[in-house]
């Protein structure tokens, strides 16, 4: 799932173009965002930040990086990957 402050419409739009397979959520007041530590003071928008949250909703990893989006992916993967060969 990815969470972002943008509207509703905005995101419904954003997943239309980029067909992301996965629900988007809108955190307006950016109160999921300031829960998770990535809020930034005033208008400034959030932080890019990934976490992975396992079946029992426990955090299993957050990835961060603010200029590469394909360090996020590759990483939970790996953190994925990781906490399933160790649950084997």
């Amino acid at each position: 799932m990815g969470v972002s402050a943008d509207p509703v419409d905005r995101q419904k739009e954003f997943d239309e173009r980029n067909e992301l397979g996965f629900p988007l959520l809108s955190d307006p007041d950016r109160e999921v965002a300031r829960r998770f530590g990535v809020k930034r003071p005033g208008p400034l928008p959030s932080k890019r930040a990934t976490f992975v949250i396992g079946p029992d909703r426990r955090l299993l990893g957050e990835v961060r990086s603010e200029t590469n989006m394909h360090a996020h992916a590759d990483k939970a993967l790996e953190i994925l990957r990781s906490h399933r060969a160790d649950a084997a």
